[in-house]
């Protein structure tokens, strides 16, 4: 047998092994019933698919939902917030030239610690000048006091010397008088009679004199009384006004030495020695950092539940999540930035964009953890707001 007879035996062969395996199918249905199988098993992976999906949807939308409601919903963050505190301006109260500056910029510096020391050679001369006045006053008043007892006894001496002079002058009346009748009869001389007359009118001008003196000395008592009444020396009005002069000099003295009102970090210091200090005029600035606050900027939306005493965290950007701040709500600003800017917004005008504005909100901070971790003026923020803890 040739080579192609044993192939064509062969294939006859295996066509009736085929239709057995196929079950008497023909060749033109075999591809169309695996085809429709296919599309079969697909669509119910595919819905399979689909259900899980949105099983794992809804189930994700739920949980968001609940965490939302029960979570979320409580608190409202922002990472517009920055650190704040009020620093002391350091001015000198009395103009004279620096003589020493003890401390330096970012130096930690106590309350009362010397910043600057100026000249006081011209604070102690007005002080002494003062000294030399306050008791040049009380000298005066003394004196006035002592004139009024001077003027007191010149009172009583010139009454006495009233009454005398009346005496005289009644005696030289009487003598007058009977001698007016002696000369009728030619009993005396003209020469008595004149003498009588002239001896008159000298104790009538001594009792005018006496009583001129007697009210120049009432009057000039007047004018000491006046001077000292209802006042001892020490709160006599001249004497006060002396010692305040003298208070003043010693307060200004003592300006001459400017310490720190409060503790904090010295900053901005542009003292040097040998500057002439003038009234008013910042010489550096004292930055209490264990006082500091938080002022963050929340969107209007994000403020209807927020209130006074609300708790807060605190992150700070300089030391990351790792340290983390507590605080309270202290207050909410009295506008928004853009209502104090500069040049406020015209929104009557032109076109207009609604933009949602911001508003500050104090924030205190634990100040045990300020000491821990100390902050600096304008250092970022993220704090969140707790408003379902409120108590």
């Amino acid at each position: 047998m040739t080579r192609q007879a044993e192939e064509a035996v062969r294939d006859q062969r295996r066509v009736p092994a085929a239709q057995e395996e196929s079950g008497g199918t023909s060749d033109g249905e075999r591809p169309a019933r695996a085809a429709n199988d296919g599309d079969a098993a697909l669509r119910r992976r595919r819905a399979v698919a689909f259900g899980i999906l949105g099983a794992v949807v809804l189930a994700g939308v739920l949980g968001y939902g609940a965490y939302w409601w029960l979570v979320a919903s409580r608190y409202v963050s922002t990472d517009d917030a920055y650190v704040e505190a009020t620093p002391a301006q350091i001015t000198p109260q009395v103009s004279a030239s620096i003589v020493a500056v003890p401390v330096r910029n970012t130096q930690y510096v106590r309350a009362g610690t010397v910043l600057v020391v100026l000249d006081s050679a011209d604070a102690r001369i007005a002080l002494e000048r003062a000294q030399a006045q306050l008791q040049a006053a009380e000298r005066a008043v003394r004196g006035d006091f002592a004139g009024v007892r001077q003027f007191t006894a010149q009172i009583a001496a010139r009454r006495a010397e009233i009454a005398a002079a009346r005496s005289n002058l009644g005696k030289a009346r009487s003598d007058l008088a009977r001698r007016e009748r002696l000369a009728a009869t030619g009993a005396i001389s003209a020469e008595d009679l004149t003498a009588a007359e002239n001896a008159y009118r000298d104790a009538k001008a001594a009792l005018a004199v006496a009583e001129a003196q007697f009210r120049e000395a009432q009057q000039a008592r007047a004018v000491r009384d006046a001077l000292i009444a209802g006042s001892s020396v020490r709160d006599n009005p001249q004497v006060l006004a002396a010692r305040a002069r003298l208070q003043q000099a010693q307060l200004n003295l003592a300006r001459t030495v400017i310490r720190a009102p409060i503790g904090g970090i010295v900053t901005n210091d542009t003292a040097q020695v040998g500057q002439r200090a003038a009234v008013g005029v910042a010489l550096m600035s004292v930055v209490p950092i264990y006082r500091a606050y938080v002022n963050a900027n929340f969107k209007e939306t994000e403020l209807a539940r927020v209130r006074v005493g609300d708790p807060v965290t605190l992150r700070s950007d300089l030391y990351g999540d790792g340290v983390v701040y507590h605080g309270r709500v202290a207050g909410l600003a009295g506008g928004t930035g853009a209502a104090f800017a500069l040049i406020p917004a015209q929104n009557a005008t032109g076109n207009w964009i609604k933009v949602v504005q911001r508003l500050p909100v104090r924030i205190e901070i634990d100040p045990a953890e300020l000491r821990r971790d100390p902050l600096r003026v304008g250092l970022s923020m993220t704090a969140t707001i707790d408003t379902a803890a409120r108590r």
